[in-house]
């Protein structure tokens, strides 16, 4: 393969699906992980329309769907077990024009790496510096040496804590703490009962589980507390908390080892950048608009920037015919506005939904939840949700 060169900071989902996409594009693509060895952290991951339209792009949509389950239906409970509202999955589907698909990120990061080339991904690198250019560079640690590359295009998909961000751009505030705390786990073996992909909520705390294509069940539960907390056994901290409500709750709590639980301060990027892109350079994910994960968004959204980078990267830029800077500042264009509206709207229904608090304003809301017509309902999920690739810029 010819072409110019691209170098994608961070193998999370984002920067996988990145190199994915330029290369389809035409671009040699090198992709800097600073773990030791390929990984994936997290759990599971629910994709929305929007994201399973992005794999499309990338050809990957069909075997997501196969390796993932589609939900069926879910809604949203009380904590002791009565429904606020339900959404039919057949509906939901039909309002959307393509299913939402539950899925274990290892799974997704799998189907990503085997759209790459194994010497593109290039492992214990420890990025250190970056230049924006042009000619754009990156420099990292790897097995105590440094390493300095050129690049036609630097990709920053290296998440919330982004060197290149930080180096890039210096004067953005840190990521805050948005007020919860998260658990995360999956049950251990296949899941024989019930279980719909629903969330349910009471006062400062909500629950969610979704089935995954293996047959187990990814569940989560988030409360309000101060940041940094942290239990000697989180599972015992996740029963203390959880394992009152409805079922199945205590009994996927007790399906999970203690050792796959997952804890997390819920952090995001609360002053929107005022560019995504600077010299050669350009973010995606986490790194440019980290959201809290209110709207199930932030990995669909990383998905989609990935998408729209190779579209304003096409092969007329990958050839050196058209200039980078100006695909990037599209891409730019593009993508700023979508992204920074979708983490204003996670930031406050998170404020309306788990991290509600005072009983009446609780016992308010439900009560407007369930009044609201499901059409209503889809309505405002299609919002977020109902995004298509755009065509390549004109000329």
């Amino acid at each position: 393969m010819t072409g110019r060169e691209a170098v994608v900071v961070g193998g999370g989902i984002g920067g996988l699906a990145a190199a994915v996409a330029l290369r389809r594009a035409g671009w040699q693509v090198t992709v800097l992980e600073r773990s030791p060895e390929p990984r994936e952290v997290g759990a599971g991951i629910t994709l929305m329309s929007n994201a399973l339209r992005a794999l499309d792009a990338l050809g990957l949509a069909g075997a997501v769907r196969g390796d993932g389950r589609v939900a069926s239906a879910g809604g949203t409970r009380t904590a002791d077990g009565g429904w606020i509202a339900r959404l039919d999955g057949t509906r939901l589907t039909e309002a959307l024009h393509t299913e939402t698909v539950g899925i274990h990120r290892r799974t997704l990061h799998r189907l990503l790496r085997a759209e790459l080339p194994p010497d593109s991904l290039v492992t214990d690198a420890e990025v250190v510096d970056v230049v924006a250019g042009p000619p754009a560079e990156v420099g990292y640690l790897r097995r105590g040496r440094l390493v300095t590359v050129g690049a036609d295009l630097v990709v920053g998909a290296d998440g919330i804590n982004s060197v290149v961000r930080s180096r890039l751009w210096p004067d953005t505030p840190p990521p805050v703490y948005a007020g919860s705390t998260t658990w995360r786990g999956i049950t251990r073996d296949r899941w024989d009962g019930e279980v719909l992909a629903a969330v349910s909520w009471a006062p400062g705390a909500e629950f969610g589980m979704v089935p995954l294509g293996d047959g187990r069940i990814y569940w989560y539960g988030a409360v309000n507390a101060p940041p940094g907390e942290r239990s000697p056994d989180e599972l015992t901290a996740v029963f203390e908390r959880f394992g009152g409500w409805h079922e199945p709750i205590h009994a996927l709590l007790a399906a999970t080892e203690p050792a796959a639980v997952i804890r997390t301060d819920i952090r995001c990027l609360d002053t929107p950048l005022p560019s995504y892109v600077r010299g050669r350079v350009a973010l995606l994910g986490d790194a440019a608009h980290a959201m809290t994960p209110n709207l199930g968004q932030g990995g669909c959204q990383a998905i989609e920037d990935a998408v729209v980078l190779g579209v304003a990267c096409g092969p007329r830029v990958a050839a050196g015919t058209d200039p980078v800077e100006a695909a990037i500042s599209w891409y730019d264009a593009q993508r700023r506005p979508r992204t920074q509206q979708v983490a204003r709207a996670a930031r406050l229904i998170g404020r309306f939904g788990q991290q509600l608090e005072n009983p009446v304003a609780v016992a308010a809301r439900n009560t407007v939840m369930r009044l609201t017509p499901a059409r209503v309902a889809l309505r405002s999920m299609a919002r977020y949700a109902d995004w298509h690739p755009p065509a390549p810029p004109a000329g």
